[in-house]
């Protein structure tokens, strides 16, 4: 994780358009992992959550990988298949 930090911290100093969309970009990609995390520690896979939410693999996959745009409906929908609730704050 330090390297990323590092990385990330360096590109900023180099490249002032990088940090421009940089913290929303990196929040749709923390979603995207916290859902992939849920979908594993409940022992599922890609194809047996989207026959829970009756959908395709590959919306699964979009909602892992490209988290951006994702309806709070959604994430319910998905929260509730994983047998989990979905809580949000504001910081």
């Amino acid at each position: 994780m330090n390297n990323l930090k590092n990385y990330i911290s360096e590109r900023k100093k180099r490249d002032k358009n990088f940090e421009e969309g940089f913290y929303e970009g990196y929040e749709q990609f923390k979603i995207g992992v916290m859902l992939r995390q849920a979908r594993e520690s409940a022992g599922l896979t890609q194809d047996e959550l989207a026959r829970r939410l009756k959908t395709k693999k590959t919306a699964i996959s979009r909602i892992e990988n490209h988290a951006d745009d994702i309806k709070l409906s959604t994430l319910e929908r998905v929260a509730a298949a994983l047998g989990k609730r979905l809580q949000v704050s504001i910081a």
